[in-house]
């Protein structure tokens, strides 16, 4: 019974440590304004809006599987961050693309 006791105290008293990519969750905020926006100003048509969308809901799932564990490593970090370089540049490209909203 103490011994149980005294496991209930540890793991009561230790912090839970939760992986969180503050960064990457920002990014993908302004994203996905940056997205809204472009719709919004006609800049992107509904499919590629959806496109881009879908894309961002993939980055997103990669964060959720890294944080999983409770460690983001450096190595995840640096692969979400390359995911959402790769967004970016197709987001800048689809709104200057000349296209008109359908």
């Amino acid at each position: 019974m103490k011994k149980l006791m005294f496991v209930m105290c540890l793991t009561l008293a230790t912090p839970v440590v939760l992986a969180d990519t503050p960064r990457a969750d920002a990014r993908q905020d302004r994203q996905d304004e940056r997205i809204d926006q472009g719709v919004a100003s006609g800049e992107l048509t509904k499919r590629e809006a959806a496109k881009l969308d879908a894309q961002q809901e993939v980055i997103e799932n990669k964060e959720e599987r890294a944080e999983a564990d409770g460690v983001v490593t450096a190595r995840e970090k640096a692969r979400i961050e390359r995911s959402q370089d790769r967004a970016n540049r197709r987001i800048v490209k689809q709104k200057h693309d000349r296209q008109d909203r359908d």
